[in-house]
């Protein structure tokens, strides 16, 4: 072999080398582990609210691990866009409030409650200075909810029946949460009620007063749900259990102690909420059961107030029951489990 030809052999075999290098080091090609990972990740939608909590802690959380988690969270800034991107599938499992959830179940979407996103966790609020002190003061009042199936907006009318009033006797506005604290502050409306952290916006930056929070009114309020579609269940089941799970040992984990709620705060709002740190530090401690992430296990007898609560109001039909949209069998295994054995590097 001529020297000529030897030193091209040589280089055709350093560039495979190389390039064999490169594929296995970085682009990890020849990992199964990694390859299995990259075509099996999961989209989870959110919103940047208390509600959904568990779904960015859990990210966090699996980050940290060998393995790092199968699940991607994509925030959104709507419902409407939350929404939409789960009827798309962009988003293969989604929080989203109880009643939309439902109310798409009655529209024939196979979509399938699996989990609870927290308990409570929601506030009706004032301006400090008004002269609005119990729901019977709301009358001939402005009222902002986030969404006509916000369970915000089945509270309210609860409220209102245990007042002995109607919701004739108030006018309900549409807004989205973010944009309330302003809205409150401006005098356009009277009264304010999403998910936190908003409300805790209000009363944090001192023009707010709570009017009573959601625990104190409806005990063991429910505003959000972690959803999947009935397809996953049946062709995707053990991610869909790996997905409770981490949400379940998530939420115990935050409520194990105030310092992994204080932890929380930081990385969330800094990660994934974009907001100062100083806002879920607020309510996820004053009060501490301001909003609570254990016992999430969806119980027949809380839809059902739900569904009963949605058809008087005429939010929804009546027609989707518990067994249509709710699969409660995830729980069941995520109940047993303990929280996240985590604790932040100091």
């Amino acid at each position: 072999m001529t020297l000529r030809r030897t030193l091209v052999l040589f280089v055709i075999l350093w560039v495979v080398a190389v390039t064999l290098l490169h594929c296995g080091l970085n682009l990890k090609m020849f990992d199964r582990k990694a390859a299995e990972k990259s075509t099996q990740s999961y989209r989870i939608g959110f919103l940047p609210v208390t509600c959904h909590l568990t779904c960015p802690v859990t990210d966090f959380i699996n980050r940290q691990s060998a393995d790092g988690g199968i699940f991607e969270p994509v925030r959104f800034a709507s419902w409407p866009e939350l929404k939409e991107a789960y009827l798309s599938g962009h988003t293969k499992a989604t929080f989203i409030l109880a009643p939309m959830a439902i109310a798409l179940r009655e529209q024939g979407v196979p979509i399938k409650i699996v989990y609870l996103g927290h308990r409570d966790g929601s506030a009706v609020v004032v301006h400090k200075d008004s002269n609005i002190h119990r729901m019977e003061d709301l009358r001939g009042k402005r009222i902002a909810v986030p969404n006509r199936y916000s369970n915000q907006r089945l509270l309210v009318f609860r409220a209102l029946k245990q007042a002995g009033m109607t919701l004739k006797d108030v006018e309900l506005v549409e807004m989205p949460p973010p944009d309330m604290p302003a809205a409150l502050y401006s005098h356009a409306v009277d009264a304010i009620t999403s998910g936190e952290p908003f409300m805790g916006q209000a009363e944090l930056d001192g023009y707010g007063r709570v009017l009573w929070q959601a625990k104190d009114v409806w005990p063991n309020f429910i505003s959000c749900v972690l959803a999947v579609s009935e397809d996953s269940i049946k062709n995707d089941r053990p991610w869909v259990q790996q997905l409770v799970n981490g949400i379940a040992q998530s939420g115990k984990w935050l409520d194990t102690s105030m310092d992994h709620r204080m932890e929380a705060a930081q990385f969330v709002s800094k990660n994934y909420y974009n907001q100062n740190p100083r806002l879920l530090t607020f309510v996820l401690s004053k009060p501490p059961d301001r909003v609570k992430y254990t016992k999430l296990e969806p119980l027949k007898p809380d839809f059902q107030e739900i569904e009963q609560l949605g058809k008087e109001s005429g939010v929804l039909k009546g027609t989707a029951h518990f067994e249509d949209y709710v699969d409660p069998s995830f729980a069941q295994e995520a109940s047993l489990l303990p929280a996240y054995a985590w604790e932040e590097k100091k």
